[in-house]
């Protein structure tokens, strides 16, 4: 394969995926979640993207709905946009600047070193275009991958006696059960059978 055919073959390749990297900046399908409710039928679908958000419900309907405000988006969906708009417009400018530079094209320079420099730049362009999306594209699988376990870790089913006082092991914890839930009659012994009996692990 010549050098003019490697040169076509790169700049169908950037060109390709400058276009993967347009899809990627307007599709909403940056995150994905769904729910379902007691029947199939309402089941929804969520996606969010960097400029809109979708619910697909199970019928086949979406219903989708652009960001109000930029100034109401979360950091890092600003910063995600910011990146692709760059890479867009750094690839664009890679596209226009390796046409010149190619060899199989008679725009600009007839030098061989000047067009083969100007390509070179064309390809740095590329280059960084294709830095700013994986740059983009990992901060917010970071942010998703953030949340994901953040949320995972807060406990759902707890039991609020035993939990607060054998899992949390606060005196506080303790006091306050004293003063909310145990009535004032009590004596002091059958205060600490029932502080005992709450601490002590639960047989099943």
């Amino acid at each position: 394969m010549g050098g003019g055919a490697r040169e076509l073959a790169g700049y169908l390749a950037a060109l390709a995926g400058w276009v993967a990297g347009l899809a990627a900046a307007v599709l909403p399908q940056w995150r994905q979640s769904s729910y379902a409710g007691d029947a199939i039928i309402t089941a929804v679908g969520l996606h969010e993207g960097l400029w809109m958000s979708c619910a697909a419900q199970s019928t086949g309907q979406v219903q989708c709905r652009l960001h109000d405000s930029l100034l109401s988006l979360e950091v890092h969906i600003q910063t995600c946009r910011a990146l692709m708009v760059i890479s867009l417009l750094l690839g664009f400018f890679g596209i226009i600047v390796s046409v010149v530079g190619m060899k199989c094209t008679k725009v600009g320079e007839e030098d061989p070193v000047t067009k083969s420099r100007i390509a070179v730049a064309g390809g740095v362009l590329f280059v960084l275009s294709g830095l700013c999306t994986l740059a983009a594209v990992s901060l917010y699988a970071t942010q998703v991958t953030y949340e994901f376990f953040r949320e995972s870790t807060i406990p759902i089913h707890t039991r609020f006696l035993h939990g607060c006082c054998v899992v949390l092991a606060s005196s506080s914890c303790l006091l306050h059960l004293v003063q909310k839930y145990i009535p004032s009659h009590l004596k002091p012994r059958d205060l600490l059978s029932l502080v005992a009996a709450a601490t002590s692990p639960i047989v099943t």
